[in-house]
């Protein structure tokens, strides 16, 4: 395939990529007092050195309160920028381009974490981990209404919600000292932007409730305080659950799109569910690229650039979307889990980057110097999603 669209540069304000293969931003749970750890310098790292264009580091939350398990990344103290620091130069060494998501988890904080049932936490289970500030952790909302069978939240006050939107500019004033060089605002999963956003979670009867429009307003003073903080020529992103079951769905998530593109965001990150526990399947099977369809609907209807992210598992199933004119740029997430190298890897079988140099000398040298004296084929060769679907 010549000239493939996945694989041309781009430029979303004074950022430029040098392709349009996105790593995600993915939860790790590795966090100590949500200082980052070696594992997340280890982790990070091999998606910057497989060759991707923009490496999200995952969900980092702006208030202690935020933290969805005792392992939460955080940016809620200027103690944490150091090691953030450290993350956004180790991507920028290694070829890419360094980006964060900033995020509060609401009433879906202190939990166990997943592979731990992810239940709601218990003290004992805390303080055992060294944990001093249970006290402290409360669970936050727009309303005081909790997930069947989980803890109620403190409903907060209007002057609450204001001190949040406060902390969420710090946290982006820390990120943009850090380095980073574009920031995502996480308002999808069922997370504390979008318990605003939902008429499932927000039953609040001021400014912040009520209709459609309001529910958006806690949202969109987060991102007139994020460009208070974050440089104009560096990109915003937005994630959404752009159909969450449960009262917020298409129609409501181009609506957010339009009226947060004037204040700032440049890019739309396409998602769903998180509301009720599960990834949304009113639109179908959960199969290849089943939220593809929420990010062409964001990209012709919101005003802006749109990110698709869903079991993109293919390289010519990621060139076929932008070809298609459904997304301007394709985030990979557990695929990158599976295969760190996939850009890379993806590069090859489209046939943008025969010789690896997308990737490091370290890697690049010896991939090049093995291809050019052997035959053989990749352990990552496929046939494709097209030949996958004919069999």
């Amino acid at each position: 395939m010549s000239d493939p669209l996945l694989f041309s540069p781009m430029q979303i304000r004074g950022m430029s990529l040098k392709n349009r293969c996105v790593i995600a931003p993915m939860h790790q749970y590795a966090a100590v007092d949500g200082f980052a750890q070696d594992w997340h310098l280890m982790n990070i790292g091999r998606y910057a050195a497989g060759g991707a264009g923009l490496v999200f580091v995952e969900s980092t939350k702006v208030d202690r309160r935020g933290c969805g398990t005792i392992g939460d990344l955080g940016l809620w103290k200027d103690e944490h920028i150091a090691g953030h620091k450290r993350l956004a130069d180790h991507i920028r060494d290694n070829g890419s381009v360094p980006a964060i998501q900033l995020g509060h988890s609401g009433r879906k904080a202190r939990r166990f974490r997943p592979w731990e049932g992810g239940k709601p936490l218990t003290r004992e289970a805390a303080e055992a981990e060294g944990l001093k500030d249970w006290d402290q952790w409360k669970l936050v909302s727009a309303s005081a209404l909790a997930t069947p069978g989980d803890p109620e939240p403190h409903g907060l006050t209007k002057a609450e919600v204001q001190d949040l939107v406060k902390m969420w500019g710090q946290g982006v004033r820390r990120a943009q000292e850090a380095g980073y060089e574009a920031l995502e605002l996480h308002g999808a999963h069922g997370y504390l932007v979008h318990q605003f956003l939902s008429p499932s979670s927000n039953a609040r009867n001021d400014e912040y409730g009520g209709t459609e429009e309001n529910r958006r307003r806690f949202l969109m003073e987060i991102v007139e305080e994020t460009r208070l903080y974050w440089p104009d020529d560096k990109p915003l992103f937005l994630r959404l659950s752009v159909q969450d079951d449960a009262g917020f769905g298409p129609d409501e998530s181009v609506n957010v799109a339009k009226a947060v593109g004037p204040l700032g965001v440049d890019v739309i990150d396409c998602s769903s569910g998180g509301m009720r526990g599960s990834p949304v399947i009113s639109a179908g099977p959960v199969s290849y690229g089943y939220q593809v369809p929420y990010a062409e609907r964001l990209k012709r209807d919101g005003g802006v650039m749109s990110m698709a992210v869903g079991l993109i598992v293919h390289a010519d199933q990621a060139e076929a979307i932008l070809q298609n004119g459904q997304a301007d740029l394709i985030a990979i997430a557990r695929e990158a889990m599976y295969n760190p190298n996939w850009p890379m890897d993806a590069a090859i079988k489209l046939g943008a980057d025969p010789t690896s140099a997308s990737v490091p000398p370290a890697v690049s040298y010896w991939l090049e110097k093995r291809a050019s004296s052997v035959d053989i084929t990749p352990s990552t060769y496929g046939s494709g999603i097209d030949k996958l679907s004919a069999n």
